[in-house]
């Protein structure tokens, strides 16, 4: 876009500008939002959990 200035470009409203700053916003809030790290207690459970899966999927 380098080169263009504001009247070679088509202009885009107040409220549209708006609208696309507050979406861009969001979306950084979410990617950049750390990982909620889960207890050793929580992810113990989640294994022992994913574990019985497999074991009870091969048995049928």
């Amino acid at each position: 876009m380098a080169g263009l200035s504001a009247n070679d470009s088509e202009q885009i409203d107040r409220r549209t500008s708006r609208s696309i700053c507050e979406a861009v916003g969001e979306r950084l809030q979410q990617s950049l939002r750390p990982e909620p790290r889960l207890t050793s207690h929580l992810e113990h459970l989640l294994n022992e959990l994913k574990k019985r899966d497999r074991d009870g999927s091969s048995q049928n």
